[in-house]
């Protein structure tokens, strides 16, 4: 199996973001969290209404704690763990599809500027395919890969594995699956999606 966790070589960035942009994502590359942090919290406006999707990568660059806890923005997942899904499923979904700003992360990038994420119950994917306003997503560099068949390989080699073990702690579950596939090959909504890349090992 390829290595799944090694950081990309500076000519596999420059070609991703270049092939990226071409796509119609914006694409920036940072050496540090620190600055790739300033970049994004430059890019959401102040009380902004903001999703920020479940994410080993959110997670341990604080960028979730920021978002909930800071008091700056207008937080849908807060309100989310305020309501009960048995009495508002519905109105929860909606909330959840459509924010005005959606933060989280993914599990591929290839070289020729595709994205590609997988879930198991689908929740983050309606706002990333189409609902949410404005979509921001952060990675390692890790997570770059070279066409969409190594992309394939990684998911369900590398990370579903990794994955099954962190919902198995969480939520007490069997474990994961790849229930759901979502390649963004382009976005035709210009600055609609951000791609932050980051030179560190982050998520999975």
């Amino acid at each position: 199996m390829k290595e799944f966790n090694k950081l990309a070589d500076k000519k596999s960035i420059e070609k991703t973001i270049l092939a990226l942009k071409t796509n119609g994502v914006d694409a920036y590359f940072f050496e540090t969290i620190e600055n790739a942090k300033e970049k994004i919290f430059e890019l959401i406006p102040k009380n902004a209404e903001i999703m920020n999707m479940t994410s080993v990568t959110l997670e341990e660059t604080g960028i979730s704690k920021e978002i909930l806890e800071s008091g700056k923005y207008n937080s849908v997942r807060k309100k989310l763990m305020s309501m009960d899904m048995k009495t508002n499923r519905s109105e929860m979904k909606k909330l959840g599809s459509a924010p005005d700003w959606t933060i989280g992360s993914v599990h591929a990038i290839t070289e020729d500027g595709k994205i590609v994420i997988a879930s198991n119950t689908g929740s983050q994917l309606p706002a990333y395919a189409y609902g949410g306003a404005n979509i921001i997503f952060v990675a390692g560099s890790q997570k770059i890969v070279k066409n969409l068949d190594e992309a394939f390989e990684r998911i369900y080699e590398y990370v579903l594995p990794l994955e099954s073990e962190r919902a198995k702690k969480a939520y007490g579950v069997p474990g994961s699956n790849v229930s759901k596939l979502l390649i963004i090959n382009k976005e035709i909504e210009q600055k609609r999606i951000t791609l932050i890349i980051i030179n560190k090992i982050l998520g999975f």
